[in-house]
């Protein structure tokens, strides 16, 4: 088998020769890694990792091919893909293509045979940067030309994705059973089955495109509003806080997860900022304090809220009291927004976490109760039911 050369290049000037992989060419993003060992369908998929090269750190990738059902979305939004061993078999009983198939159909520039453990350390130290990826004709291109093209590219810092990633036109998931109301969902990035487990929960989902205005929200007369995972800086979104606000104040309870945490966090008045290299995989450890349970979560995030971590604390933007649910076991980031007074939450995770865990999946029950109760109630009849 012929194999054809390719190079990553990272903005600081490091260079990693290996084989090229997917379709030929150049792309260009955020170089992050992913710590995953299963799941990079469901990864490839995620449209928050729109405008990211995304590096898994597990060895071994594609060995269970790809699927028609464990897409997150209609099409892979990954900048570019880094892997160390891709499989040169596909060995799994729902597998009807193999990953690289995918790849060159999506046009996803990729690179294997590179020491993904060395790329990863130097990420963790050095902090996610800018990256490129070179195959092809591009491969011949001078390194300093490879450098340079590389230092041209957009940085993720001030960059809102959310319009690249988000519906065009208004749908509906029916519920799903009987049915408890309605959630008008803000796509900035949602994932398929994010919906698919607010329909489960006896929800009409509306899903609407992330230009919508308060009006249009509002007009829907929602049993609740729905901010989902999403690319981009959460600074270059003040349109979504707004309207989160309006919504907010107009008493519609509220819940979101990855983006719409942090989207929470500043229509509250908190600041964010950027990680050095941001918490990606399916293995995340979160404490619930509300629960004092510790779960292992699905996370896609290179942005925090800046909120204080210890008792509670009164808004800046006047929504009353507020606390810090959930925070990360690994470096103490924020990982959950609770409001005492409004009907109000979020989390910094993927609680539907299609490839796993499932640990998080209460927090769909959680919102439902809320919606049903009129209240967001942390109660022992409520542990007993997520603890099951």
């Amino acid at each position: 088998m012929v194999t054809e050369p390719a190079v990553f290049v990272l903005e600081d000037g490091h260079r990693y020769v290996g084989k090229a992989y997917g379709a030929r060419g150049r792309t260009f993003g955020e170089a992050v890694f992913a710590t995953g060992m299963t799941g990079y369908q469901e990864t490839l998929t995620d449209p928050s990792y729109a405008g990211q090269i995304v590096m898994m750190t597990a060895p071994h990738i594609g060995n269970t091919g790809t699927n028609d059902e464990d897409l997150e979305s209609a099409k892979i939004w990954v900048a570019g893909f880094v892997v160390r061993d891709p499989s040169r078999v596909v060995s799994n009983h729902r597998a009807i293509r193999s990953l690289d198939d995918d790849l060159v159909e999506g046009e996803v520039v990729g690179i294997s045979g590179i020491d993904t453990r060395a790329v990863t350390r130097h990420i963790r130290s050095a902090g996610a940067m800018r990256a490129g990826i070179f195959s092809g004709a591009d491969f011949a291109l001078s390194p300093d030309a490879q450098l340079d093209l590389v230092r041209q590219g957009a940085e993720m810092t001030g960059l809102n994705l959310s319009s690249t990633v988000s519906t065009a036109v208004r749908y509906t998931v029916p519920a799903v059973g009987e049915r408890i109301g309605s959630v008008a969902v803000l796509d900035l990035g949602v994932k398929k089955s994010t919906l698919n487990y607010l329909a489960d929960r006896g929800f009409d989902v509306e899903v609407l495109p992330e230009s919508s205005t308060t009006a249009e929200v509002l007009a829907l007369e929602p049993s609740a509003l729905f901010y989902s995972n999403g690319p981009g800086d959460p600074e270059a979104s003040e349109g979504h806080v707004q309207v989160l606000q309006d919504v907010l104040r107009a008493g519609v309870p509220y819940f979101g997860i990855c983006f719409g945490n942090q989207l929470l966090g500043r229509a509250l008045g908190f600041g964010t900022y950027k990680l050095p290299f941001g918490h990606r995989g399916i293995n995340q450890p979160v404490l619930d304090r509300t629960t004092g349970r510790v779960e292992i979560t699905s996370q896609n995030h290179g942005f925090a809220v800046d909120a204080p971590r210890e008792g509670v604390i009164e808004s800046p933007a006047g929504f009353g009291r507020v606390e810090v649910s959930h925070v990360s076991l690994n470096d103490d980031v924020v990982e959950g927004i609770r409001c005492l007074d409004i009907n109000a939450f979020s989390v910094q995770y993927h609680p539907e976490a299609a490839a796993g865990p499932h640990d998080s999946m209460y927090l769909f029950d959680r919102f439902r109760e809320m919606v049903l109760t009129g209240r967001l109630d942390i109660s022992t009849a409520t542990l007993e039911t997520e603890s099951k």
